[in-house]
């Protein structure tokens, strides 16, 4: 097995992670189980879900994948209960589950009065539907989950809820509103549910994560269409951060 990067024991504890196929939570999930817990791996494919348990298991650790809509609240509650019975009380929730949406993007950084009579999507054309897809999951896809797991933690010290969020929710990149607007509501969320939790042992925070590329191929994202190079000026090191970093 690797080493433990949390420089923790987590031996006995229940991990909960959504997203878990994704770049950032697979590795978040691996640092989990290399700390000792087991570890519930919460996404959509189950395919990916079964491979990154593999490779767990093939390191020595435990998980399991669980199939989940962080968006129907219905399912979340199932999820629980299944994850409950397979492995005890969740300790530990990563809400991790999150994205956006092309329909939800302006195709400039800049309005110009020229793009009312060009094929241009602004912030007039932004689809509605495309705008509520990227908050339902953000915000309410943090929501769920946190009203599935947090049952099973209240009232037990040591418990612990993160909540990924994104620089965006403090400085957003141009021509994503949707996703840095979805990404404050995590964040003041988070903010709010550390004080409701505080007197029941549910410590609660936020990771502000910055731009990383999703594929080991993809070119530094400061470099991306949603950004802009001075990003990378103003980071100390001069480029963005790969997912193991964060």
């Amino acid at each position: 097995m690797e080493k433990n990067v949390l420089n923790t024991d987590l031996t006995g504890k229940v991990a909960v992670v959504t997203g878990a196929s994704g770049t950032l939570c697979s590795i978040f999930a691996k640092a989990l189980a290399r700390a000792g817990a087991k570890v519930a791996l919460l996404g959509r494919n189950m395919d990916k879900l079964k491979e990154l348990a593999d490779e767990i298991e093939a390191e020595g650790g435990t998980a399991k994948g669980y199939t989940c809509n962080v968006m129907n609240k219905a399912n979340c509650l199932q999820v629980a209960e299944d994850v409950l019975a397979d492995f005890g009380p969740c300790d530990i929730l990563v809400n991790g589950a999150g994205g956006n949406n092309a329909r939800a993007n302006t195709d400039k950084e800049y309005f110009e009065m020229a793009d009312l009579e060009s094929d241009t999507v602004t912030f007039f054309d932004l689809d509605e539907s495309g705008v509520e897809m990227v908050f339902n999951l953000n915000f309410i896809g943090t929501l769920l989950p946190t009203q599935a797991f947090a049952r099973q933690m209240v009232g037990r010290e040591g418990c612990n809820i993160l909540n990924i969020s994104s620089m965006n929710a403090y400085l957003p990149l141009t021509k994503i509103p949707a996703y840095s607007g979805s990404k404050a509501a995590v964040t003041n969320f988070t903010q709010w549910l550390a004080v409701h939790f505080s007197k029941v042992g549910i410590r609660v925070n936020v990771i502000q994560r910055g731009r990383h590329p999703h594929r080991p191929h993809q070119k530094d994202p400061c470099r991306h269409p949603h950004g802009t190079l001075w990003r990378q000026r103003k980071r100390p090191c001069g480029r963005a951060a790969v997912p193991v970093e964060q």
